[in-house]
């Protein structure tokens, strides 16, 4: 970074929380307040805008060997919306379907500027997932190269974008491919600058709408705790179908840093994305869990820029250690409450640095209001359990579904709150307040889970498997590993099954109908990659003649659970007997990678004629077979290196033949 020194937070948010509280608080009650906000009467744009006029020279996004100026990237917002030329209108509701790039701002700035709803889809959103967003909210066009549409949008009208096409994730001829809102489709709510969707109880996603006020709140204090300024380097590396990247994005317009898109290689490689941190000069950087703690257990690179590392989306279990030059956030908070809600900063000097516990999610920011409540909506006592429930300035407008925002979004008149908090979100939690505020996070009070740090439902995933004819029902359970990662695992009914067995038990969608083949589970991964995001695609799926049922006559997912246990501990002696049976001619990497995947796919039958991404492989997983390579060969693969391979044995042919050059290497020195 250039002329800007490390960032130390002295004010109430870094202190204790007697310090923080409003004079009406009951310091025994789980009641909580951040620091007041103060004034601000800049908008996100007009602070963006501030930008382009004080620094129009300076460096807005650096893409690799490509850079646009904050004025180059403003002149080509004001193109694209002379493209669009009133066919985009104030409130609409317009799908991006664009990576993380410097066409992706110049996007977000023009809807910004129209007054349109920003709804980021990501760059393979899946045709499916796309229909069904499409039959549910209101948007007026997609933006996207025309192949990743899906096939409506193919054939709809096509609008050809100017919008630039270089940069490590970029594409050539992107579009606005334009449709009118399907019947009954729901609009955005006046005032919305951005939705997202978060995964839907009803098997189907949501969208959560925020106005430009509660977005301008988190990203004053963005500003603030990271002294994110001109000369900074802001990553772009969060997934753009999650809400973290809306924080990366305006966070660095609205200070004079540089937005600096991530490559997708680096997203899940530790090392590589260390090393890229190091070549891009990135001094702030925001992070997913799962890709973090990796890193806190390997020494940390000493030679990096980076001073502030957000980290967030899913629980965290280690501290940062004395070598870790960084400050490092856990930061928690729902898409129902603007990307972030409470935030602990850890440094290695802190007293607590060396704790085995895991790290608080710490206390709320400015103008948010945290309590915990118990099932009947009153505040619990300091120290006892509850679920979260969240209001102030950064709530959301609420879903597009009117009826669900009213029976997550509500007030709570025992509560004894402010007036300013006249309403809260009720995020399905369980915490526990400590004596000085801080929140400390315990788990979900409902089905819903985290993988790889994005929420899902499972009755998402579940309504995706039913979409196939041979399926009756479908339940997805979570089991979780020994250091309380979950993973998804499908129980699928076939059509076929008997009726005696499915009385009682969940109707798919095609009961009744005239039975169809067995389901196969390969066939049926492969079908819900196109519904599903890759976090949400189950690690295997059962086929089973009927479910378990309780005493109450609903499926019994705690003996779905006790009985993936009992198949895992199986599949763990089986993979001990598969690798066992090896040629005796076996080579140790051959040894080494294929025991990995099939434990971490949970597939006893892999062989090393398998194409790891076909036997479900995800980006995270792939992230795990490398550290277990790495830590046992001392070699370090990259991500594309493994998953641009046609199977197991040219992986290990790589991994062969990065060996020998390091042996070589070791053997001239």
């Amino acid at each position: 970074m250039t002329g800007t020194a490390p960032h130390h937070r002295t004010d109430a948010h870094s202190r204790s929380a007697t310090d923080t509280v409003k004079e009406r608080q009951d310091m025994t009650s789980s009641v909580q307040y951040g620091r007041p906000v103060g004034p601000d009467p800049v908008g996100v744009l007009a602070a963006y805008e501030g930008w382009v006029r004080r620094a129009p020279g300076s460096a807005a996004v650096t893409d690799g060997a490509h850079s646009w100026t904050y004025r180059q990237i403003d002149e080509a917002a004001d193109a694209l919306v002379r493209t669009w030329d009133g066919r985009v209108r104030p409130g609409d509701l317009v799908g991006v379907c664009l990576d993380r790039s410097a066409a992706l701002v110049v996007t977000a700035v023009a809807l910004a500027r129209v007054g349109a709803v920003y709804l980021p889809l990501g760059p393979r959103p899946g045709e499916r997932r796309l229909a069904a967003v499409g039959e549910d909210v209101g948007v007026a066009c997609l933006i996207g190269a025309p192949e990743v549409l899906p096939q409506r949008h193919r054939e709809a009208e096509h609008l050809a974008l100017p919008l630039p096409a270089e940069g490590v994730n970029a594409v050539a001829g992107t579009v606005a491919a334009f449709l009118p809102p399907a019947p009954g489709a729901r609009p955005a709510p006046p005032g919305a600058l951005y939705a997202v969707l978060t995964s839907g109880s009803t098997g189907r996603p949501k969208a959560v709408a925020v106005a430009e006020p509660a977005l301008s709140a988190l990203l004053s204090w963005y500003r603030e705790e990271t002294g994110l300024g001109p000369g900074d380097r802001q990553t772009l590396l969060i997934g753009v179908a999650f809400d973290p990247h809306v924080m990366e994005l305006w966070g660095a317009l609205t200070s004079g840093a540089t937005l600096v898109p991530a490559p997708d290689a680096v997203r899940w490689d530790p090392g590589a994305l260390t090393d890229w941190w190091r070549d891009a000069a990135v001094t702030v950087a925001v992070t997913a869990t799962p890709m973090t703690e990796p890193l806190l257990d390997r020494p940390w690179p000493q030679d990096l820029a980076l001073r502030h590392l957000v980290v967030g989306g899913d629980r965290m279990r280690r501290r940062p250690g004395p070598d870790v030059t960084a400050v490092v956030h856990n930061a928690y908070g729902p898409a129902e409450a603007t990307v972030v809600t409470t935030t602990h900063s850890m440094r290695a000097s802190d007293d607590d640095a060396r704790e085995d516990a895991a790290p608080p999610i710490g206390l709320p920011l400015p103008g948010v209001c945290v309590l915990v409540t118990d099932t009947e909506g009153k505040v619990v006592a300091r120290g006892e359990d509850g679920e979260l429930c969240v209001g102030g300035v950064q709530l959301a407008m609420g879903y597009l579904d009117a009826e669900l925002t009213a029976s997550r979004f509500a007030a709570l008149p025992g509560a004894d709150l402010p007036p300013e908090v006249d309403r809260v979100y009720r995020t399905g939690d369980r915490v526990r307040m400590r004596a000085d505020g801080a929140l400390e996070f315990l788990g979900r009070l409902d089905d819903q889970v985290k993988i790889s740090g994005v929420r899902i439902e499972p009755a998402e995933v579940e309504a995706a498997l039913e979409q196939d004819p041979a399926v009756r029902s479908a339940v997805v359970v979570a089991p979780r590993d020994a250091e309380g990662r979950a993973r998804l695992v499908a129980y699928v009914l076939p059509v076929a099954a008997g009726s005696d067995a499915t009385e009682d038990a969940p109707a798919g969608p095609h009961r009744g109908s005239i039975p169809a083949p067995a389901p196969d589970p390969d066939a049926l991964l492969a079908s819900v990659r196109a519904w599903l995001p890759e976090q949400a695609v189950p690690s295997a799926v059962r086929v089973v003649e009927a479910f378990a049922l309780d005493a109450n006559g609903k499926v019994d997912r705690a003996a779905l659970l006790k009985r993936e246990a009992e198949t895992r501990e199986q599949t763990d002696a089986a993979a001990a007997d598969g690798a066992a049976a090896l040629p005796a001619d076996a080579t140790a990497n051959e040894r080494l990678v294929l025991e990995t995947v099939r434990k971490l796919l949970d597939r006893p039958s892999a062989t090393l004629t398998d194409n790891f991404t076909d036997i479900g492989g995800t980006s995270l997983a792939a992230a795990r077979l490398l550290t277990a390579v790495e830590r046992e060969t001392g070699v370090r693969l990259r991500a594309p290196e493994l998953l641009r391979q046609p199977d197991l044995r040219a992986v290990v042919a790589v991994l062969d033949k990065r060996c020998a050059a390091a042996a070589a290497r070791g053997a001239g020195g």
